[in-house]
């Protein structure tokens, strides 16, 4: 077999770096997976490659939730494995999703179980899908648990546009607002100002105001496009670290509105995922890594590793998730019965179906208050304008009329 050179990071963040044979970079990619490295370049000897990259926005969700539902019907009637993956490869319309089932298709030809063949292809296939898929061929349930990824991505995405299409609306107003209020400052106040300046007369102070404002955007407007990219680099920045990520999620969380619908949005999403994760026969306590680095909030996560920490020193599953704070008593009691009844799954899928319709009644509820508020600022910021340049054209027309 083949010698590789390989460079990634552990668990821990440190760089490791080593050689190893195996027969393909699929294969290599599997190895290291279990040894909890995250590998970030492979080279065979002589030859250089990179790791696939399908995904990152090349496959998208509903790809792969359409691929899921569609796998499960085929298997269910019988199909052998390595048949289904070359049809649904070859009716792919997407190349990337195409040359990545292909590529598990090859693995798994050569031997290789369809966990590990997807665990190859880490940007498509998460840690969820795969350690689903593993416990479904371990079961025989294969069928089956492709059937509940299939729902548990389409529940995904229907939450992620939820959330978007809540949030166009006000971003596309505001910055539409924005647009209007600097186009006023930067070509229509200056007409204004030199008509002021032709008659000499006296200004009052809203009128000087808007003119200063008017001078200031038209001579530093590249400091607000510059402030603009500043902000969204400094975020990314910030929430590269850990502990920036941390404060900033904490941060998010406790504004007044946004931070009530993403606390819902996040509990929805670990009792979902966790839920699906224990249905399908994965353990409770690989269940919560998984949940807690899929959870998409610092804050989350953390407070999942504090839990599954506990659980592995004998606690039950309610009182760390009591003591974290982040989760409602509703959730932590219903959890509790869960846990006491033997139900946990079933329990943690109906609190996610609870809160995803909470999720859609607060974006909805966000969408009445805000669309009033926001309307009211744009009246006022552009009539306030128009009245101040107004204002010293219609003291003229009282001295005239006087």
């Amino acid at each position: 077999m083949p010698v590789f050179t390989f460079s990634g990071k552990n668990e821990a963040g440190q760089k490791i770096t080593g050689e190893r044979t195996a027969s393909n970079k699929q294969m290599l990619t599997v190895q290291l997976r279990r040894e909890q490295i995250t590998a970030g370049s492979i080279r065979e000897k002589g030859k250089e490659f990179a790791l696939p990259t399908f995904g990152s926005g090349k496959v998208k969700v509903k790809e792969i939730a359409i691929f899921f539902r569609q796998f499960s019907v085929m298997i269910d009637a019988g199909l052998p494995l390595v048949q289904c993956l070359e049809i649904l490869a070859a009716n792919q319309e997407n190349m990337a999703f195409q040359k990545t089932l292909t590529g598990v298709r090859t693995t798994v030809e050569g031997g290789a179980t369809l966990a590990n063949a997807m665990r190859g292809y880490p940007k498509v296939f998460d840690d969820l899908t795969t350690n689903m898929i593993e416990a479904g061929e371990t079961g025989g349930i294969l069928d089956l648990i492709l059937q509940r990824l299939a729902l548990y991505v389409e529940k995904a995405v229907k939450l992620k546009s939820a959330v978007k299409s809540a949030l166009i609306y006000p971003v596309a107003v505001v910055s539409l607002a924005g647009l209007i209020v600097g186009a006023l400052l930067k070509w229509v106040v200056p007409i204004f100002t030199n008509l002021f300046v032709g008659l000499g007369v006296a200004l009052p102070l809203p009128t000087r105001i808007v003119i200063g404002l008017s001078a200031f955007v038209g001579t530093f407007w590249w400091f607000f496009i510059l402030g603009i990219v500043g902000l969204v680099v400094g975020v990314k920045q910030i929430r590269k670290h850990p502990k920036g990520r941390y404060y900033f999620d904490f941060a998010l969380l406790k504004l007044p509105v946004l931070g009530i619908l993403l606390r819902k949005i996040a509990v929805a999403r670990f009792t979902r995922t966790l839920g699906t994760l224990i249905t399908s026969g994965v353990p409770i306590l690989e269940g919560l890594s998984i949940t807690a680095r899929t959870s998409g909030n610092a804050v989350l996560e953390e407070a999942l590793m504090r839990v599954r920490k506990a659980i592995e020193e004998g606690r039950t599953i309610v009182d760390p998730l009591r003591e974290s704070g982040v989760f409602p008593n509703m959730v932590t009691q219903m959890i509790g019965v869960g846990e006491a009844t033997g139900a946990m799954d079933a329990m943690l899928q109906k609190i996610a179906d609870f809160y995803e319709d909470e999720v859609d009644n607060a974006t909805k509820d966000m969408m009445a208050m805000l669309e009033p508020i926001i309307i009211g600022v744009l009246g006022i910021v552009v009539g306030g304008i128009v009245i101040s340049l107004y204002m010293p054209l219609f003291a003229m027309i009282g001295k005239l009329a006087g």
